[in-house]
């Protein structure tokens, strides 16, 4: 979903904004919505924190984005990273990142000669 900043209402209840929102959240498995201001100052993170409070606890994840060359950036990436295989790459990526860390974390050095 596409939300610039710009046109976000006073009051977002009101405007129905949310309630395109929540049937969006819904509808859709994976919701990302791509909020496109061309700066992001005080109102446009009061905006972002005001959606995220709103719709704690679900499936919704806000990408902040500035043009659109970002905009579409940022689609090609939810689009690879939601698809089936490199959905299992990532996920391999991330558990090599994972056993990395802590190989190499000295906190986890510190509690292997602990014997924790």
């Amino acid at each position: 979903m596409l939300v610039a900043t710009q046109e976000f209402p006073a009051n977002p209840e009101e405007a129905g904004l949310f309630e395109r929102i929540k049937k969006f959240i819904q509808v859709h498995r994976n919701c990302f919505i791509l909020l496109l201001a061309s700066l992001h100052g005080k109102k446009e993170w009061e905006i972002m924190s005001t959606i995220q409070h709103s719709f704690f606890g679900s499936n919704l994840r806000i990408l902040p984005v500035h043009n659109i060359a970002e905009m579409v950036k940022g689609m090609l990436t939810i689009a690879k990273a939601t698809s089936k295989p490199h959905v299992v790459t990532v996920r391999d990526r991330m558990s090599l990142a994972r056993a990395h860390i802590i190989e190499h974390s000295p906190v986890w050095e510190m509690l292997r000669d602990m014997q924790l």
